[in-house]
């Protein structure tokens, strides 16, 4: 007899493509596992709204502003705290931390994060959000291609791929061969 049934939440949205593969997988898997799922339908927009990204995305803002060459690597830095070493990015000492990292001095990234409450930035930033939703943004990320007078929005990261036929460009993978030798 093996271990009693372990208890997993899904909690999703069928508007995200993300979602969906982890209801598959997770499906496939229950008896395999012996977990007992439990489906939670949640509403997306409920929880984005609140997902404390706020100073950060702002903080980017200002940078584009500022130091539109350092914000590749600011944003970056700032996915890799929070994704990859689970640290937080609502903190100013972090922030200044992902800023400092991506090879911005002390006190310029400082100078920086005391713009982010100023009506210029935040505007920028609510201009910037509501160009996304004119194009039908739902979610993020989204890619928006200009082609020959005609536009496409593309939603998710899964759909680079149609970008590149749309680009008529040849679709490599997530690393092409060239960019792996610069890894």
């Amino acid at each position: 007899m093996g271990p009693l049934p372990r208890t997993l939440e899904l909690f999703y949205d069928v508007l995200s493509p993300y979602s969906w593969l982890a209801f598959e997988v997770l499906c496939r898997y229950k008896n395999i596992w012996n977990v007992s799922l439990q489906l939670r339908p949640t509403l997306i927009a409920g929880i984005m709204k609140d997902s404390g990204s706020l100073t950060a995305m702002r903080f980017l803002t200002v940078v584009k502003l500022e130091h539109p060459e350092l914000l590749e690597k600011v944003s970056r830095e700032l996915w890799m705290r929070i994704w990859s070493r689970d640290e937080d990015i609502t903190e100013p000492q972090s922030i200044l931390a992902a800023a400092e990292k991506a090879g911005m001095s002390t006190g310029r990234a400082r100078e920086l994060l005391e713009r982010v409450s100023t009506p210029q930035v935040k505007n920028q930033l609510k201009e910037t959000t509501e160009a996304a939703c004119k194009y039908g943004a739902f979610g993020l990320p989204v890619t928006v291609a200009h082609l020959d007078d005609e536009t496409y929005m593309l939603f998710g990261s899964d759909r680079m791929e149609l970008l590149a036929h749309l680009l008529g460009e040849k679709w490599m993978g997530p690393v092409p061969p060239a960019v792996t030798a610069r890894l």
